[in-house]
């Protein structure tokens, strides 16, 4: 086979875990309406079936490093993937044999062990298998993975939902809604068997030969001897035993700068946008509820437009330059919608605001940290430290979801001083934090192997 369509295609599997973790936190707003009714859940009870899944996905993320190192990147893949069909199935079961809504919450946090998972796994995994001069492109696949999961699932509800009486989808057509994440995260886990293991992570594990017949079909014969020396090399250098003292100052440093780079990615308001984009269009922007699925599909139009922009430019421009780029525009965004809700003036500056922040997400800080965070750290504290820096965003995608309503409804924000724009401000402040972060700390990755890169860090 091909080399290019040999890699596209493990590429593409494996992005797949990107499509299901965009899904299933998809899945649950489409079908959270009904489900409700179903259920008669007071806004409590709504919130914990919402939220649930970001239990699972900050413990699952925890444990995708230990799983990581054990098993490897391919066979923790598969578990998510296992994890996703069960979720996917189980969660249209309480209408079936119970009507406690206990039995959705659990395998809604089932799903979220499967998403914590794959969040770390698949970026790191295809960086792996990438050659240097298109990793960034190839690990963006995922985030573009994400991005067509979310409307994917967009459409599914939306068919769903419009081919059933209101009746039929308070009975039983949220269980439907469910059950189509059957068909990807089935697809995923039949076509996983069919990858190969991380020549890295096997190199890692003592296993040379192995991991030089997998390089070799990615590079060719004469690369693939090139890169199978410079990891033995690398792990040579950094012990020739898999014992690693994590609490070292160097390791450490490594660590809190990749975990605050990916927290911040959470702290540009980006799921606020996404998670409560009906809400924001129908309060915050005066739009009529009959606008807001118009709205709605226009937030995803160009979310996908612009992960094409950053998958085209992340080799070319560089890592650095995007985010730049990406803060600059998240800033102009952010101020619009801030300063016409301000000044009482909503109207289309402050659309336009919204998606120009989306535009300058989804071409920066949306693909951009998952490459940085899948190639910036060495080889021998790899599958650690990015299970820290996933689980850490995870735990920050809570704290904005849960903070973002209580902040928006406040007195504060809602005097006539900020006037509904408090919660704008305070993530431009973050979206600054960002450049100060990316200029001080963050190194250019472009074009360097991870070899290469974990060179810069002296380890």
């Amino acid at each position: 086979m091909n080399k290019k369509i040999f890699l596209l295609l493990i590429t593409a599997v494996s992005a797949l875990g990107g499509l299901l973790f965009g899904y299933d936190t998809g899945v649950i707003n489409g079908a959270q309406f009904y489900l409700s009714k179903h259920f008669d859940l007071d806004s409590a009870m709504k919130g914990w079936v919402v939220g649930s899944a970001l239990l699972g996905c900050l413990v699952g993320a925890i444990a995708a490093g230990p799983l990581s190192i054990r098993f490897g990147r391919k066979h923790s893949l598969i578990i998510s993937a296992i994890l996703f069909s069960l979720s996917a199935f189980g969660s249209g079961l309480p209408s079936i044999f119970s009507e406690s809504v206990s039995l959705l919450v659990f395998f809604r946090i089932i799903g979220g062990l499967g998403i914590g998972i794959a969040s770390m796994n698949a970026p790191m995994y295809i960086a792996e298998i990438a050659p240097s001069d298109i990793r960034g492109k190839m690990v963006t696949y995922y985030q573009l993975a994400i991005v067509i999961g979310f409307f994917v699932v967009f459409l599914a509800t939306y068919f769903i939902g419009n081919n059933l009486s209101e009746l039929e989808n308070i009975a039983f057509g949220w269980k439907y809604m469910f059950w189509s994440e059957l068909i990807p995260s089935c697809l995923f886990l039949i076509l996983l068997f069919f990858v190969p293991k991380s020549p890295r992570w096997l190199a890692l594990k003592g296993n040379d030969d192995e991991a030089l017949v997998i390089l070799t079909k990615i590079h060719g014969a004469d690369q693939a001897n090139k890169e199978i020396e410079a990891i033995k090399k690398s792990l040579k250098t950094s012990g020739t035993n898999n014992k690693v003292n994590y609490f070292s100052k160097l390791i450490i440093g490594i660590i809190v700068i990749g975990t605050v780079l990916s927290v911040l990615q959470q702290f540009t308001g980006i799921n606020a946008v996404l998670y409560y984009g009906a809400d924001i269009f129908e309060k915050a922007l005066g739009f009529g509820k009959e606008d807001i699925l118009a709205q709605q599909i226009l937030l995803a139009f160009v979310n996908l437009i612009f992960t094409f922009v950053a998958m085209f430019t992340v080799d070319k421009f560089g890592r650095k330059p995007l985010l730049y780029i990406g803060s600059i525009g998240m800033i102009v965004g952010f101020l619009l919608l801030g300063i016409t809700l301000q000044q009482q003036s909503v109207g289309f500056l402050s659309l336009l605001g919204v998606l120009i922040f989306i535009a300058s997400f989804a071409l920066s800080m949306g693909p951009v940290v998952w490459v940085l965070l899948s190639e910036m750290f060495p080889n021998k504290i790899r599958s650690v430290a990015m299970s820290v820096a996933v689980a850490a965003q995870w735990a920050a995608n809570y704290v904005v979801s849960q903070s973002f309503p209580i902040v928006m409804d406040s007195e504060v924000n809602n005097g006539t001083t900020w006037n509904g724009s408090l919660p704008y401000f305070i993530f431009t402040i973050f979206i600054v934090i960002i450049m100060i972060v990316t200029y001080k700390f963050i190194p250019e990755t472009k074009g360097k192997s991870l070899e290469e890169i974990e060179a810069f860090w002296k380890v």
